[in-house]
């Protein structure tokens, strides 16, 4: 069992653990936490790494703040600013309009929980690599884990394997940003991204 955190258009290392897991486990019961991947992601702009945030409050009947119970906050219109911000960024890249609107229901549809949109971005994700959409929840809080992937979904954690490059539509200006949202290397890459995250370093 692999366990991680569901987060919004994961970065690239949590991705590359996923495919190479032979069971996905998302791990739902834990307390909310700031500054992770649960509700942000990172993309490249034309001024280089740009942050997408998904604007969030929590239920005032509840005195701990889970994950599993974290709502979206609709009133900033966030879809579209992100959308919006994608389109900006990747038009010119390889692959867009190839995955654009398979992806484009995770802009549109109405969300209340934070939860819904990870998992629903995950599984657009992995539907577009062509790979297994397979996954479980847990129903408590786990310890621990044969195989514990859930620091990835820490921000501020530094990625200590190194990441092979590839293009990226700025590079030119601000070099190769590594372990960037899993829409990166999508929209750059294409149907090889799936290669990508498979190989072992």
């Amino acid at each position: 069992m692999s366990l991680f955190l569901p987060t919004y258009f994961s970065p690239i290392s949590q991705y590359k653990a996923m495919v190479n897991s032979e069971q996905v486990v998302f791990e739902i019961e834990d307390n909310f936490q700031k500054q992770t991947y649960r509700n942000r992601c990172y993309i490249y702009g034309a001024n280089g790494k740009q942050l997408l945030n998904i604007p969030v409050n929590h239920p005032a009947s509840t005195d701990r703040k889970k994950t599993k119970d974290c709502l979206v906050e609709n009133s900033s219109q966030w879809q579209s600013q992100h959308l919006k911000s994608l389109q900006v960024a990747y038009r010119n890249s390889p692959f867009f309009e190839f995955y654009i609107d398979d992806l484009l229901p995770i802009f549109t549809k109405k969300y209340h929980f934070l939860l819904d949109v990870n998992i629903d971005s995950y599984t657009a994700i992995m539907e577009a690599l062509q790979l297994p959409t397979l996954y479980s929840k847990t129903t408590e809080y786990q310890l621990e884990s044969e195989t514990d992937y859930r620091a990835l979904a820490n921000a501020k954690q530094t990625e200590s394997s190194p990441f092979e490059p590839y293009i990226q539509m700025f590079d030119d200006k601000h070099g190769f940003i590594p372990d960037l949202s899993i829409l990166d290397l999508l929209f750059m890459e294409g149907p090889n991204a799936s290669s990508y995250l498979e190989k072992k370093e």
